[in-house]
């Protein structure tokens, strides 16, 4: 790769990946060892192809859309990666305090199906456009409202309305 490319790889590397994490870390209910991976195989896979114009034109959509795909991907393949432990620790390992209304809403992602969740992640943690969310995930537009429209009233079904209107303010 070229001394340009690289330094703008790096750029947009250090610049992206706070964002990119806090999407992985919705996208896997809270996870954040594997949102970690995710990041990082999302990144991996950004620098290698990083020199083609069309990663260079819109990095931060392809980025997101990299991160969806392996995201699914990870979640398709995941029971092959599970192993059991012999023992466990005493104490989860240390963790920023959550706010309750986190944990509740972290919870409730958690327990949608993983596309339903990608789409919420991208409309409304990230501010897509239905067409990009669209686009992002390979699949047609009234896939995304469709999908959007059922993951919130399943949200709403399990907040109750008063906590998802609690949770919509924030």
């Amino acid at each position: 790769m070229r001394r340009r490319d690289l330094d703008a790889y790096r750029d947009f590397a250090v610049a992206r990946s706070a964002a990119l994490y806090r999407s992985a870390c919705l996208l896997t209910g809270g996870d954040t060892h594997l949102a970690e991976d995710l990041v990082q195989e999302t990144l991996s896979r950004m620098y290698t192809v990083w020199h083609r114009r069309k990663c260079i034109d819109q990095p931060e959509a392809y980025a997101r859309a990299v991160l969806v795909r392996v995201y699914l991907a990870h979640r398709r393949r995941r029971s092959s990666t599970e192993r059991p432990v012999t023992t466990l620790p005493d104490q989860p390992a240390p963790s920023v305090v959550d706010s309750p209304l986190r944990v509740v809403l972290l919870k409730a992602l958690a327990e949608l199906p993983r596309k339903d969740r990608a789409v919420l992640v991208l409309r409304y943690w990230e501010d897509l456009s239905v067409e990009q969310t669209a686009e992002a995930l390979r699949t047609s537009s009234s896939a995304v409202r469709s999908r959007s429209s059922r993951a919130l009233a399943k949200l709403r079904a399990q907040l109750g309305d008063s906590g998802f209107v609690e949770l919509h303010a924030v």
